[in-house]
């Protein structure tokens, strides 16, 4: 099987010619792409990128992310990408945990990296990284260096990709070539990619769906390739009519807004045949106003995990339309799923118990952490954590997560994360975070806080305070002061909050 850099090379060999990527004026073919990537690879070579070596790449949706992944995997090295609103404590824990010898960010984001660079050497012995933003790699690739010679295998490792635990403590998960090649493959044949396709990124590339299902997955079918910095629905509407996009892949929020879009019905969308949702739950109501604004659109709903490649369950066109409520009905090609009691046998029709998946894009583990790995791959099946019901007709929902986790905006938020950073508030004897259902951004974030005695704590004060710990976005969107509910052992009884105060306040989306 080819290896990530083995695919683009083939298909720049196959159409040269063929527009692969595209960034507001910016348009190279595949041999421009091909040619750029081998230089910005010689340059990272030179420079002391080795096979094996960790790479992190922080940086919001650009044409120069898209050059820079492939760079970092013709070098043989490992590519790590990093959440551009990463916070400097959460960026110097992504050093220090994969060792990385090189972060490659945009220039927009040097004062976050410097200061988590200069944390990181604070909490390590080990060498700093070496530090370039992107525009200072393009320019280096531009200098003559010795070209790469080195041939990745596909059984060498190509991805770290780190996902939040409910320690709070991001975790890295491993994928080699294989594994990585393979997702593209098993979407390839979900969503019926065609040759010559052409798919819009807007959904962050630094998150395993996009990057992998759309990017990686497009390359070896000669995907037009077009990139925009962020999501705004209009805008994203204006390209998708003039470049004639074919396959989108979006969050729930993102068609949501596209459906409020007074001119939707108007604009001409007929190249569109592919659009696929999911990384959050999409409200049933929602879905059923899909089906109906776009019935040329092939609709698939995917269902699944960053561990898992990503990959999971899914519903195709048919089943989105039969069951806006279920999350998915088959398993993605080449995987098996199943729900299983906490004993890991099949649990019967009408029953919830733990989806767990097994396949060829199941990661090889998590980074540097066996004992996590073997809790969470057990007799080769990855133990996903989401409680599902499964009906008699075979379709699979959701309807809970063992391990806590809030999905605003598609961006998981780990409850406990949150409480590790307003614990220490002044104003705050104790808290608990739960989700509340949000009708655009999927849940928000509520903090639940008994206040220290004759304080009174503000939900402003809660998210600047959270805000220079933690992600922006992980800030609380609404507050409560209310009793916290424990069992005898202490856990938080968060079904019990979430039963009071699913209906509490009128989130901030901010």
């Amino acid at each position: 099987m080819p290896t990530i850099p083995d695919t683009l090379r083939t298909t720049a060999a196959r159409c040269p010619q063929r527009e692969a990527l595209v960034f507001g004026e910016r348009r190279r073919s595949y041999r421009e792409l091909h040619e750029e990537v081998e230089r910005s690879a010689a340059a990272l070579a030179a420079g002391g990128v080795r096979p094996g070596d960790r790479v992190l790449l922080m940086s919001t949706n650009s044409d120069a992310f898209v050059i820079a992944a492939y760079a970092v995997l013709r070098t043989g090295a490992i590519l790590v990408p990093a959440n551009p609103n990463n916070a400097p404590p959460e960026l110097a824990h992504l050093i220090t945990d994969s060792g990385a010898t090189a972060l490659l960010h945009a220039p927009a984001l040097t004062a976050v990296v410097r200061a988590g660079v200069e944390l990181a050497g604070s909490e390590s012995t080990g060498t700093a990284p070496t530090v370039l933003t992107l525009p200072e790699l393009a320019e280096l690739a531009t200098a003559d260096h010795p070209p790469v010679t080195h041939v990745c295998a596909e059984d060498d490792d190509a991805l770290l990709l780190y996902t939040s635990g409910t320690t709070g403590a991001a975790k890295g998960a491993l994928f080699d070539h294989h594994r990585a090649v393979w997702v593209g493959v098993n979407m390839a044949g979900v969503a019926g990619y065609r040759d010559g396709d052409r798919t819009l990124h807007v959904a962050p590339l630094y998150h395993a769906a996009q990057l992998s299902l759309i990017l990686f997955a497009g390359t070896p079918l000669g995907m037009t390739h077009v990139v925009v910095p962020g999501f705004d629905p209009a805008a994203v509407a204006d390209v998708m009519a003039a470049e004639r996009i074919t396959v989108f892949f979006g969050v729930p929020t993102m068609y949501q807004f596209l459906l409020r879009l007074p001119d939707l019905a108007s604009r001409d969308l007929s190249a569109w045949r592919v659009g696929m949702f999911g990384a959050a739950p999409m409200p049933a109501d929602a879905v059923r106003a899909l089906v109906a604004a776009l019935p040329e659109v092939e609709l698939y709903q995917l269902c699944g995990q960053t561990e898992a490649g990503p990959g999971g369950i899914f519903a195709g066109p048919a089943e989105v339309a039969a069951r806006p409520d279920a999350s998915g009905r088959y398993a993605i090609p080449n995987t098996e799923a199943r729900v299983v009691d906490t004993d890991g046998r099949d649990v019967e029709p009408g029953t919830v118990g733990e989806l767990v998946l097994r396949g060829e894009t199941v990661m090889k583990g998590y980074w540097n952490r066996p004992e996590a790995t073997a809790e969470t791959i057990r007799d080769g099946w990855l133990h996903t954590g989401d409680l599902a019901l499964l009906d008699a007709d075979g379709y699979i929902t959701l309807v809970d997560r063992l391990k806590d986790m809030i999905i605003t905006g598609a961006r998981n938020v780990y409850s406990v994360e949150v409480e590790g950073a307003l614990a220490g508030h002044p104003d705050v004897l104790d808290v608990a975070v739960i989700g509340i259902p949000h009708p655009d951004y999927g849940e928000s974030i509520l903090a639940v806080v008994v206040p220290v005695e004759g304080r009174e704590p503000t939900l402003e004060s809660l998210r600047a305070w959270a805000k220079e710990r933690i992600a922006g976005y992980k800030a609380p969107h609404a507050m409560v002061v209310h009793p916290i509910p424990r069992n005898p052992s202490g856990k938080i009884q968060k079904h019990l909050l979430r039963a009071e105060l699913a209906k509490v306040a009128e989130p901030v989306t901010g």
